[in-house]
């Protein structure tokens, strides 16, 4: 068994026991790793200790709990490891910046740590070739546009911190609410066919900031003074396509992994990107389960 296939045995059983006590001594164990090198060994490939891991993990679950409003937060908190309504509120708070009640009261789109898949990071296919890991399925393939794409909708300066890396912050999710206002008023934008793009890009921000736009297609020379505009240049792309098991993974869980992953396997082809990298939306209907990052790359000089 490889050093990384230890942890990942561990990460599966934490998910699986994540209301229960949970006995690091025992993970160490079940890896066949002392507990010093097991410590040590998580914290570099999670990027986490293992007590924050848990503690990150046991959050992102109380969070679906809180969303039944006839529970009791001590009840949330009890069933998922925490001592105390204090404890959780601290704990919840410190990781999001909001308390239990706040986000209970007015809940917005919150970042968590994700459940690592590390056999993403260990696992290279060639183009063309699916990979199946943890419920992901994503391919590479190439694709060149001859016309630039023009794009319609609305953006916001998001810092860093808090959204940076993917699936590794904790915060509130600014590019949600980006998202959430442009479907509030994409009605108003005279758009062609069913895509939709979002995408980050530096742009003109302050220093640790960044520029994020959710837009839809639009005709060449289409202009709104309620909208901004985002052109997707001409030229070739590496798109990698991938699929949930539902649109809520697909546009967290599974989006978070497939970017991470794509920066893998670009470097292990020897290829750089551009500082964007938009994510294409063909159906936002609830049962859509796929969708695509457009990586504009070039090779490694």
């Amino acid at each position: 068994m490889h050093a990384w296939e230890a942890i990942q045995k561990s990460l599966d059983y934490i998910e699986s026991n994540i209301s229960d006590e949970i006995n690091i001594e025992q993970l160490a164990k079940e890896s066949s790793l002392s507990l010093f090198y097991y410590q040590r060994l998580f914290s570099r490939l999670v990027k986490k200790p293992v007590r924050e891991y848990i503690k990150l993990r046991r959050l992102a679950k109380a969070l679906e709990s809180l969303a039944d409003k006839q529970r009791r937060i001590l009840d949330v908190a009890l069933d998922y490891g925490f001592g105390s309504h204090e404890t959780f509120t601290r704990a919840f708070k410190e990781a999001y910046k909001i308390t239990p009640e706040e986000y209970r009261k007015h809940p917005v789109m919150l970042n968590q740590f994700d459940k690592p898949d590390l056999l993403l990071s260990y696992t290279m296919i060639d183009e063309g070739v699916p990979l199946i890991s943890d419920g992901l399925v994503l391919e590479f393939n190439r694709k060149t546009i001859l016309q630039p794409i023009l794009f319609m909708g609305v953006s916001g300066i998001i810092p860093i911190e808090g959204q940076m890396p993917l699936g590794e912050s904790t915060g509130v999710d600014m590019p949600g609410q980006v998202w959430e206002k442009f479907h509030k008023e994409k009605q108003y934008i005279p758009r062609i066919g069913g895509c939709e793009l979002g995408v980050a890009y530096l742009g003109d921000v302050p220093e640790g900031y960044f520029t994020y736009f959710a837009g839809a297609q639009v005709s060449q020379g289409t202009k709104d003074a309620r909208f901004v505009t985002w052109e997707l240049p001409a030229r070739e792309y590496i798109v990698c396509r991938f699929e949930a098991e539902n649109f809520e993974q697909l546009v967290t869980v599974a989006l978070n992994k497939a970017i991470k992953y794509c920066g893998v396997w670009l470097e292990k082809h020897d290829l750089t990107m551009e500082v964007y990298s938009p994510e294409m939306y063909y159906d936002s209907s609830p049962d859509s389960t796929y969708m695509e990052v457009w990586m504009p790359v070039s090779e490694k000089c």
